[in-house]
C-alpha cells in the first residue's frame, strides 16, 4: 500500500514540472498572438517527457492498489481510466503540434505514452480526422464526431429511453461492441501495435503479480470507464443539434457552437478538470478558436473572449443542462423533419 501511494505522489509530482514551466508569469487574461509568443518562448521537449512519465507512475501506483481488497481495487480502475483520459487529451495537444517543442517529439510522445499503450488510431489518422475532418466542421452534417454520436443512437426522433441509454453508451452491448471494434480496426494490419498494447497488462502483472491489477488496472478502465469518461466529454463539446451558425472571426463562429460547462462553480470546474475534462477539455470553446493553444494558457485566453451561446450549469440535472439541451434540440430536429 505504501508503495503505491508513493508510486502515485511520484507519479503527480512529475506532472508538475510542466505545469510549472509553462504557468510561471501567466496572464490572467490574454489574446491568442500575446498567448501564443509566449508559449513559442517556453516550448521544449523534456517537460511534456516528464509529463507522459509521471501519469505512467501514477498508473503503476494505481495497480499496486488493485491488490488491496475491492476498495483498492475500485480506486484502482477509476484511478486509471481517469489517467487514461489524461493521457487521450495530452496526446490531443500533441496531434496539435502544441505539446513539445519539435514535431518529432509530439509525434513520437503521442505514439508511445498514448496511442500505442491504449490501442488508439495512429497519431496522423488521428491527426487527419480531428484536424482536418472536425475543427472545420464542427456541428456539420460532415462532421465524424457528430456520425459518431449518431451511431449511438442520437438522432432526431429519438425515444426518452433511448436517450437515456445512449447517455451510458460505452457500458452498453453495443457500446463494448464499438470499443472493441476500434480496438481491432486500429491494430490488425500492426503488429507492433498489438505487441504495444499487450505489454500494458504484460507489465500490470509483471509489477504486482496480481491478476486484479489487470482486470481493475488494465481491461475493466480501458474497455469500460475510460470510453464512458471521453464519450460524456464529448456531449459536453458542442451544442451539436442546434448550434447557431455564425459568420466573423473564429471566436465568434465557435461561440455559436460551442458551450462551457460549469461556468459559475469552481469547485465544479476544478472536478471536471481533475477528472474528465483535462488538459483544458473544460475550455473547449477557447481551443475551438485557437486549436494552436496548449492547455494552459486556455483560461487566459477565455477570459478574454467573449462567452459561448450556452454555459450550463450541469452536465445531467438543472433546467439548463447539457442532456435536457441535447433533448429538447432532437426533439425539434424531428419535428422540422416532420414538417417538411
Amino acid at each position: 500500500m505504501l508503495l503505491a501511494l508513493c508510486l502515485i505522489a511520484t507519479g503527480v509530482l512529475l506532472r508538475q514540472a510542466d505545469r510549472a514551466h509553462f504557468s510561471s508569469r501567466r496572464p490572467h487574461a490574454a489574446d491568442a498572438a500575446q498567448l501564443i509568443a509566449l508559449q513559442r518562448g517556453r516550448a521544449n521537449n523534456w517537460s511534456p517527457a516528464l509529463l507522459m512519465a509521471g501519469q505512467w507512475i501514477q498508473i503503476a501506483g494505481y495497480w499496486l492498489l488493485a491488490g488491496h481488497g475491492l476498495l483498492g481495487a475500485a480506486v484502482a480502475a477509476a484511478g486509471v481510466a481517469v489517467q487514461f483520459r489524461h493521457l487521450q487529451e495530452i496526446s490531443h495537444h500533441a496531434v496539435h503540434g502544441v505539446l513539445a517543442r519539435t514535431r518529432r517529439a509530439n509525434l513520437f510522445l503521442a505514439e508511445a505514452g498514448a496511442h500505442l499503450p491504449l490501442g488508439l488510431v495512429p497519431v496522423a489518422v488521428r491527426r487527419r480526422r480531428h484536424v482536418r475532418d472536425h475543427h472545420p466542421n464542427a456541428t456539420l452534417a460532415n462532421d465524424p464526431n457528430l456520425a459518431e454520436l449518431a451511431a449511438a443512437g442520437l438522432r432526431p426522433g429519438i425515444s426518452c429511453g433511448r436517450f437515456a441509454l445512449a447517455l451510458l453508451y460505452p457500458l452498453t452491448v453495443a457500446g463494448v461492441g464499438a470499443t472493441a471494434s476500434g480496438l481491432t480496426a486500429g491494430l490488425r494490419p500492426h503488429p507492433v501495435r498489438c505487441a504495444a498494447l499487450a505489454l500494458v497488462p504484460a507489465a500490470a502483472y509483471c509489477l504486482t503479480g496480481e491478476w486484479a491489477a489487470v482486470l481493475a488496472g488494465v481491461l475493466v478502465p480501458r474497455l469500460l470507464l475510460y470510453p464512458l469518461l471521453a464519450w460524456w466529454s464529448l456531449l459536453v463539446e458542442h451544442t451539436w443539434w442546434d448550434s447557431e451558425h455564425r459568420s466573423g472571426t473564429p471566436a465568434e463562429v465557435e461561440a455559436g457552437r460551442c458551450m462551457r460547462l460549469y461556468p459559475r462553480s469552481r469547485v465544479l470546474a476544478a472536478l471536471a478538470a481533475a477528472t474528465w475534462l483535462p488538459y483544458g477539455d473544460l475550455h473547449h470553446y477557447a481551443h475551438s478558436a485557437h486549436p494552436g493553444l496548449r492547455w494552459d494558457y486556455l483560461p487566459a485566453l477565455e477570459r478574454h473572449l467573449p462567452r459561448p451561446h450556452f454555459t450550463p450549469r450541469g452536465l445531467f440535472t438543472g433546467q439548463a443542462s447539457v442532456v435536457r439541451r441535447h433533448r429538447a434540440a432532437l426533439g425539434r430536429a424531428a419535428r422540422r423533419t416532420v414538417e417538411t
